[in-house]
């Protein structure tokens, strides 16, 4: 029996589910809101580890695609001073491949492969327990049914709240990104700094990453503890005093430049280039799930990645997701039957929300550290981290 499977949401998760339920022949609807697959930006780049994201891609058939586009010299972090100094440089060995980098672009290119996605398929809600099934609502008014919907659909989730009432908390840092093009070519100091990997750099309460994605491209983040809505009073909420008036517009590049050079005022002149010379920025606020998310089973409905566990950006999330992808496609393709299928899908909810737990644990105490009054603790948990 084929049951009518949907996954809401094309991204790392949702794909990889889809791709492996593919490689075993049975058929999957993919339903993203996005226009098409170049509407936005994809993203940065990932490290994908061996164990979790890679171990994923070798059971959709796509290890050795992966290999052939990845940056193993990607791996390589250096750790500065505000002034300057090397604190650290780590440089990957020539054979390991423990957490190559791939651009999310590259990423979703190799997933996608032969499969059938709905562009522009916004979903409202997932309403289970029908007659026929589980119903997806959209936001043109159709309406469809399925056998199991798989949110895979990030953040806010529309599929959620069907399985829980819980939503993301801020977790008081803000991330601000901007980027540089033809890194090599037009900055070259600044692309000797950052290496072939990434260079981050903390201070009290705030740190930059600088981070290599292919084709001399290099995404800049600046992480700092503030108040959700520190740019409606930079100076009051971040104990600035650049004259600037009581509001910041965001959409405002060259404010936003200035806010931060304020922020990062004293740093060492060539970190403070990744901001100078950065073009386009962005506010990323981060975002939590509680550390514990867990949900009563609800026949017909699940969750994958960040609309399950939404964890701080330290490289787990999308490595855990698509592992989850990968396990939950296995389980619906060894189940004939529906009720097979349901309690394949609660015991694969059973062994997700344990291991997710752990590492959300985990990563929101890397966070603390890494964002710190104590610089120290980012140094430590960088060395805790890296191979020996």
């Amino acid at each position: 029996m084929r049951h009518r499977i949907a996954v809401i949401g094309a991204g790392p998760a949702g794909l990889t589910f889809a791709r492996v339920l593919h490689r075993h022949g049975h058929p999957v609807t993919v339903l993203e809101r996005d226009p098409a697959p170049d509407a936005r930006p994809p993203g940065g780049t990932l490290d994908l580890h061996e164990k979790m994201g890679q171990l994923a891609l070798d059971k959709a058939g796509l290890l050795a695609g992966f290999q052939a586009l990845s940056r193993p010299e990607g791996q390589a972090m250096r750790i500065l001073d505000t002034d300057g100094t090397v604190l650290r440089d780590w440089r990957p060995r020539p054979d390991e491949r423990a957490n190559p980098e791939i651009d999310r672009g590259q990423l979703r290119d190799l997933l996608l492969g032969p499969l059938d996605v709905r562009w522009g398929r916004e979903v409202t809600e997932v309403t289970p327990g029908t007659r026929d099934g589980a119903l997806v609502r959209f936001a043109d008014g159709r309406r469809e049914t399925f056998d199991l919907v798989v949110g895979a659909d990030g953040a806010w989730s529309r599929v959620r709240p069907a399985v829980s009432s819980a939503t993301p908390h801020y977790t008081g840092i803000t991330a601000v990104e901007t980027s540089l093009d033809d890194v090599d070519t037009r900055h070259p100091a600044l692309a000797r700094l950052i290496g072939d990997g990434a260079v981050a750099v903390y201070g009290v309460n705030r740190g930059l990453v600088a981070q290599r994605n292919s084709g001399g491209h290099v995404k800049v983040y600046a992480q700092f503890r503030a108040p959700l809505d520190w740019h409606t009073d930079p100076d009051r909420h971040m104990g600035l005093n650049t004259g600037m008036g009581a509001s910041l517009d965001l959409t405002d590049a060259e404010a936003v430049r200035s806010a931060l050079m304020a922020l990062f005022d004293g740093w060492a002149a060539p970190v403070l280039d990744l901001l100078r010379h950065g073009t386009a920025f962005f506010h990323r606020p981060l975002h939590v799930l509680p550390v514990s998310h867990t949900w009563a089973h609800v026949p017909g409905v699940t969750l994958l990645g960040d609309a399950a566990h939404l964890m701080p950006p330290l490289g787990v999330g999308a490595n855990l997701a698509m592992l989850e992808g990968a396990e939950l496609a296995e389980a619906v393709a060894a189940a004939p039957g529906p009720g097979d299928l349901d309690e394949a899908v609660r015991a694969f909810e059973e062994r997700m929300q344990a291991r997710a737990g752990g590492w959300a644990g985990m990563t929101a105490a890397g966070l603390e550290r890494l964002v710190s009054p104590d610089p120290a603790q980012a140094l430590a948990l960088f060395d805790e981290l890296q191979p020996s």
